[in-house]
This record gives structure tokens, C-alpha cells and sequence, in this order.
């Protein structure tokens, strides 16, 4: 058995695998693209989900689950023509790490990823207001295994 692959996961795609494709997606993104990507993927219960991903390959934004793929692209356009009527929620654990909850319309959009202190939590926030509009969005939903062996 390969140990690569985890419990319950597809030996398709170990994780460790996945791991090396996005590495090397974000590395290209980084120095050729040069600002955040949606990236589309799926959950374990078959739901739909974006993350907004940095320059740098640090997740920022994780969205709720959709049903159907064509809403989740819906909610990355709406998010990106209205990012101007955007909120942010702020929050600190118990624990001291802060998040925030982006909104739109009264409506919880996405949220964050945990910060450290609050000033990371601010540059994510920057991030995202200047790379959100011009973000390329790339879907993984398929599964699809990109860089075969």
C-alpha cells in the first residue's frame, strides 16, 4: 500500500501529491501572475467551495459551501464587481488568533483564515482589496490529477 495516501482519501491523488501541484501552481502565480487566485475545489460532502489564495500561496479567504458549481462561480464574480459594498467582521478567538467574516448584502460571504495577531489579519484584508477584482480563478474541482507520474 502506498503510504503516501491517507485513510478514506483516492490513491489517485495522495496528499502529499496535491500538495506538490498547488505548490508548484503557486510558485508560477507568485512570480508570473503576481496577485491572488480563486481556486474552485470541492469538499469531502461533494459541495462546491472557493479560497482565495494570495500572491504568496497563503489561503486568506475560505467561502461556504455551494451546491452547484455555477454558484460558487457566481458568488467569486459578485464578490469581485461588489467588493466596494464589502464588510468585515472582525474576531478574536479564545485563544487570541483573529479572523474575519466578509460580507456582502448582509450575507457571509466567506471567512478568513487565522491570524496570529491583528495585523496580519489587517494585510489579509489589504490583500484582498487589491487583488480580488483582478483574480484569475482556476478550478479544481474535477480532481483531476494535473502532473501525472
Amino acid at each position: 500500500m502506498n503510504s503516501n495516501v491517507r485513510a478514506g482519501s483516492s490513491p489517485a491523488l495522495s496528499t502529499k501529491a496535491s500538495n506538490l501541484m498547488f505548490e508548484a501552481f503557486f510558485v508560477f502565480n507568485s512570480y508570473v501572475i503576481g496577485m491572488g487566485t480563486f481556486v474552485i475545489s470541492r469538499k469531502n460532502n461533494d459541495e462546491y467551495k472557493f479560497e482565495f489564495v494570495s500572491r504568496r500561496g497563503k489561503t486568506i479567504l475560505i467561502s461556504a459551501g455551494y451546491e452547484l458549481r455555477f454558484e460558487c462561480e457566481e458568488a467569486i464574480e459578485a464578490l469581485k464587481i461588489s467588493l466596494d459594498a464589502c464588510n468585515y467582521l472582525r474576531f478574536k478567538t479564545s485563544k487570541g488568533k483573529c479572523f474575519f467574516k466578509l460580507m456582502l448584502n448582509e450575507k457571509v460571504v466567506a471567512t478568513s483564515r487565522r491570524y496570529s495577531t491583528e495585523l496580519m489579519m489587517h494585510k489579509g484584508i489589504e490583500e484582498i482589496s487589491k487583488y480580488v477584482s483582478k483574480a484569475e480563478v482556476l478550478d479544481f474541482s474535477a480532481g483531476d490529477f494535473v502532473f501525472p507520474d
